[in-house]
């Protein structure tokens, strides 16, 4: 099995490449990998979701030119790209919270629909495009908590508004690919659109409000007790890593081969790292070493989905590609991440040395 290493880093060289969302916590990884790299990033986004960010703790803003604009601002948007001249793009600019897509659903739909249109819409008037990964969620299906993983080929749904709005945005960008990029006249258009969803990803740097693993880590920083709202609920966990570097290696092939990887890919975990909540809490306590306590309080108001796990088959067959590292030396290097930031140490830094340690 050839796994994602430095070979493949070796095509982003001179690359140019435009990331929507390169504030957030993916894409501020994405940007910093590409980076290394040696491609040249165009970012455009919305300020920094949280405080502290990783884009600004990373000092990320220094390694792309940063368009702070929203993606629902179709104008600012195509002026932006055309003065790029990006060959590749990742879209990752979205409202990425479950919970907040019950507070706010207006939003959530015009930034994940909306968004995903505008941005299909402007690269139609873009000629240096040659390929384009939308980055959607492994919530868009249609969730019956089946105990057999998902295929992309599986019907497509959504219970709250955040996972229906990017069952939408999967069903927009196929219908600008089939209307505008089909691939049966790929030689007259020359663009290569391809979709992809992962399940929960953990990482240093992840402060987003509501989130397992970023609000454990918050409370080992404040040395508070740990508080569990759904202990038995299953994800398929896995590192930021994981299908960042599955973007990047789809991205390679949608711009060196085009219409035959034109499709949507899972990229998702081993099946023996669908892990519970309270093994996440138990892992994270026991490398953080220290006195770290948790406790279960009832049950979440809104519903949210028990179990859903992703077949990443399709992308092991036609990509190579594989997850690296499991569960437990993922949350390793959370925990790594996450001492240098208590300790004021060199965020950079420590992001660049686990960039290193996964591709090498």
């Amino acid at each position: 099995m050839e796994i994602m290493s430095e070979k493949n880093l070796k095509f982003w060289k001179d690359k140019k490449v435009f990331i929507t969302g390169h504030t957030g916590f993916k894409g501020s990884w994405l940007s910093m990998i590409l980076n290394h790299s040696g491609a040249m990033i165009t970012g455009y986004s919305l300020s920094p979701p949280t405080d502290p960010s990783l884009f600004e703790s990373a000092k990320v803003d220094k390694l792309v030119s940063s368009n702070i604009k929203d993606i629902r601002d179709s104008e600012a948007l195509q002026a932006a790209l055309l003065k790029a001249k990006p060959e590749i793009v990742f879209h990752l600019a979205a409202q990425p919270i479950v919970l907040e897509s019950y507070k706010d659903p207006i939003e959530t739909y015009t930034t994940n629909v909306i968004g995903t249109l505008n941005l299909m819409q402007a690269v139609r008037f873009t000629p240096s495009v040659k390929a384009i990964v939308i980055i959607t969620t492994d919530k868009c299906y249609e969730n019956r908590e089946w105990i057999w993983p998902y295929r992309e080929s599986d019907a497509l749904g959504g219970y709250d508004p955040y996972s229906s709005s990017k069952a939408c945005a999967e069903i927009v960008t196929a219908s600008m690919r089939n209307s505008f990029f089909n691939v049966s006249r790929y030689p007259e258009h020359g663009v290569a659109v391809a979709t992809v969803r992962a399940g929960n990803v953990v990482g240093g740097g992840d402060w987003a409000k509501d989130r397992l693993v970023p609000d454990i880590i918050r409370s080992l920083l404040k040395k508070e007790t740990i508080i569990l709202r759904n202990p038995g609920a299953i994800r398929p966990w896995q590192h930021v890593f994981e299908p960042l570097s599955g973007y990047m290696l789809l991205a390679e092939k949608l711009y060196t081969e085009g219409p035959k990887y034109a499709e949507a890919f899972n990229f998702g975990p081993h099946d023996e790292d669908a892990r519970t909540v309270e093994w996440i809490v138990k892992e994270l306590c026991k490398s953080w070493g220290s006195a770290a306590k948790y406790e279960v309080r009832g049950q979440p108001d809104l519903h949210e989905a028990y179990y859903l796990k992703l077949d990443w088959s399709k992308a092991k067959t036609l990509l190579n590609w594989s997850p690296k590292w499991d569960l437990g030396t993922a949350l390793k290097y959370v925990v790594e991440w996450s001492k240098v930031y208590h300790d004021h140490g060199d965020i950079y830094g420590i992001c660049l040395k686990q960039i290193e340690d996964y591709f090498k």
